[in-house]
């Protein structure tokens, strides 16, 4: 029996070798099969596994019959995303609380609708008495995707009603959560903050007044102050994160789960147990770390040639984290352009010039010119390779002073509405359980007794 962590640690090469023995499979009998590694084929193209009308993403189209890479675009209910965020720029007010509205319900929200809705955000972002005390600030953890989810379980045990899978349920459960998503995160970030970094503690309410995007940088600052492009470029960033397509693999488990006829809360703590993957939430910090790396480690950030180089180390896993990987560049859908990318840019130099971070802005902006360049002069690829949205998100939020720790959540914050979406809808179009098939390389095999193994 073993009993204690170092008996087991004098059997884990032993366990470790049989796992990766008994558990191996050949990558040929995936191609004899026909199965789908990743769920994506040769190509890179994805299999369907769902039909979805709350968004779309387009990256290729038909010229002369053949399929060739387009400049991407992202439909939010049939709205390009461009002309949404250019509609909330041109009239000078926040846009989280409109689109989670579209998503949520299918149409843009006339000014009463969005008024009734915004107040009734505005009126969930309130927790259990005491939840912040008792839950959040016990145990607090660097990681505060765990925190969330740790949190958003224990809100089941505080809903009557956490059971009910009704629309009407499901609906009023997912505006609590986009409510009180940002407050969860932002206390959960000051509890590690100063239980375990020794730094003070400041535990502010959100306004009922302000947007999504004014009251997590109210709540996360001590001082409560922001600037109005500070907020509108954190508006800008949540509403480019908030969906995609439903393809993602945070949003597949959304829908995976709710098939089974789970509950809210165990779905949401699903979703975020998916989201803070490295593969999936967590790259934007990878994109951060690099160009820190590139920092230190190229003598003249200005001088493309020396630059490029780098980049070129990095990708030969000569450099960095050896991972042959340059963070940011490239997308399971999109060649040519991340639309996300596109919007995000504009509204990250116009940050940078207010926080006199031109140098940094001009380094993004290099690498994300010579990144593909390098890919595509050392790697064989299918199709081009553009910067995607977390190119520049940790960027951002670096120049917002947002702690590392927050960039994923904030993801979440921003995300949940997506999920919330996909889940309703899975549940008025649901009927059956998603059962994924696998073919099975087990062959059978006699019992043998103990005393003759």
């Amino acid at each position: 029996m073993v009993k204690t962590k170092g008996d087991f640690n004098a059997l884990r090469e032993q366990y470790r070798d049989k796992v990766i023995k008994n558990d191996a499979v050949d990558g040929k009998f995936f191609y004899e099969f026909g199965v789908k590694r990743g769920l994506r084929d040769q190509n890179g193209k994805g299999v369907v596994t769902g039909l979805t009308n709350i968004s779309r993403i387009e990256s290729t189209k038909i010229v002369d019959g053949e399929v060739v890479p387009c400049e991407g675009r992202l439909f939010y209910r049939g709205y390009d995303i461009h002309n949404l965020i250019d509609g909330f720029i041109d009239d000078d007010r926040f846009g989280f609380e409109e689109t989670a509205y579209l998503l949520l319900f299918g149409d843009l929200p006339n000014k009463e609708q969005l008024e009734a809705f915004s107040k009734t955000i505005a009126h969930s972002r309130k927790l259990p008495k005491n939840f912040v005390r008792d839950v959040v600030m016990k145990a607090p953890s660097e990681d505060i995707m765990n925190a969330i989810t740790k949190s958003v379980l224990t809100l089941a045990s505080y809903d009557s009603d956490s059971a009910d899978t009704s629309i009407e349920n499901v609906i009023r459960q997912s505006i609590m959560l986009i409510g009180i998503f940002p407050m969860i995160a932002v206390y959960a970030y000051h509890a590690y903050n100063h239980y375990e970094r020794n730094k003070s503690l400041y535990i502010h309410r959100p306004d009922p007044e302000k947007s999504a995007a004014e009251n997590l940088l109210r709540m996360l600052r001590p001082d409560k102050k922001y600037t109005d492009l500070e907020a509108k470029v954190l508006d800008i960033a949540l509403i480019l994160h908030m969906e995609h397509g439903g393809g993602n693999n945070s949003t597949f488990t959304t829908r995976v789960v709710t098939s089974s006829g789970s509950d809210t809360y165990s779905v949401v703590a699903a979703a975020l147990s998916s989201l803070k993957g490295p593969k999936h939430g967590g790259a934007n910090i990878k994109v951060v770390k690099m160009i820190a790396d590139i920092k230190k480690n190229v003598n003249d950030i200005t001088d493309e040639k020396e630059v490029k180089e780098y980049l070129r180390k990095i990708l030969h896993k000569e450099a960095f984290d050896y991972k042959g990987l340059i963070y940011g560049m490239g997308h399971a859908v999109y060649s040519i352009s991340d639309p996300r990318a596109e919007v995000f840019k504009g509204f990250v130099e116009k940050l940078a010039i207010e926080k006199k971070r031109e140098k940094d802005f001009a380094l993004y902006s290099m690498i994300e010119r010579l990144g593909p360049e390098v890919i595509a002069e050392e790697r064989h690829i299918y199709k081009g390779v553009s910067a995607n949205v977390d190119f520049y998100s940790g960027l951002v939020y670096g120049m917002l002073d947002i702690p590392p720790e927050l960039y994923t959540p904030i993801f979440a914050i921003a995300r949940i509405v997506g999920w919330s979406a996909h889940r309703l809808e899975e549940l008025v179009n649901m009927d059956k359980i998603m059962r994924p098939a696998y073919v099975s390389m087990c062959e059978e095999r006699n019992y043998v007794d103990i005393d003759e193994r």
